[in-house]
């Protein structure tokens, strides 16, 4: 029997680095609505669930995405220093499922073919991993605070295509079940997976440069849609 999937998106209304952009405009569309147009596209995927304090948001949900699940968050888990493991706790206790994906309306270049290979993946490797978390590959030369080389030997320069590859964790996609957050208070179980993402698709909405490019790639690929020649 197919475990139940559901889908976790928390959006706050209020973005410390780059005001309102949870709902700014973003390839003609406000940036929510991208990674919930892909979600819905997943087959894999039972419910989606929105969990945010912005009004604008969940008026826009009701009217444009009626299927979506909203969750108002509770004032207490509302301030920025409240740990997303919270919100999930919170989230996960409102919504049963056998297996949740949370990802981020800051990740619109998010396709829908890699969630559904993430989670077919997840499912076919269960026990053996009991999460997943999406990495980016770098080959780059770096150093800690402390000038320190973290993944190379500066007395032997070799091509950056040649290091031994680093993972960064890109914060696109986590899938974990309830019992792991309440047992570990974090996504990641005691054997995750490491899914790896293309770059381009990866990239996530942090600060001002990030929605730019974001912007561009995204009209990009659209444009390419439109004119496959």
């Amino acid at each position: 029997m197919k475990p139940r999937i559901t889908a976790l998106v928390p959006m706050r209304h209020h973005s410390q680095r780059v005001p309102g952009k949870n709902y700014r405009l973003l390839a003609g569309k406000p940036l929510y609505q991208h990674i919930i147009e892909t979600l819905m596209a997943c087959q894999e995927i039972d419910e989606i669930v929105v969990d945010t304090d912005s009004p604008m948001i969940l008026d826009g949900l009701k009217n444009t995405f009626p299927k979506v699940t909203l969750l108002e968050r509770p004032e207490h888990l509302r301030a920025d220093t409240v740990s997303m493991n919270e919100i999930l706790l919170y989230d996960t206790s409102q919504v049963k499922s056998d297996l949740y994906l949370q990802t981020h309306s800051t990740n619109p270049l998010l396709r829908r073919e890699t969630i559904s290979a993430a989670i077919h993946i997840m499912l076919s490797q269960r026990p053996v991993f009991d999460s997943l978390f999406g990495v980016t590959r770098l080959q780059t030369r770096l150093w800690d605070q402390l000038t320190r080389p973290v993944n190379h030997n500066p007395a032997i320069l070799l091509q950056t295509q040649d290091l031994p590859p680093i993972y960064e964790e890109n914060s696109c996609i986590y899938i974990f079940t309830r019992e792991t957050l309440e047992t570990r208070r974090n996504r990641l179980g005691e054997r995750p997976y490491m899914f790896p993402i293309d770059r381009a698709e990866a990239w996530d909405i942090d600060e001002e440069l990030d929605f730019l490019v974001a912007d561009l790639l995204l009209k990009t690929r659209q444009s390419a849609r439109k004119d496959p020649q």
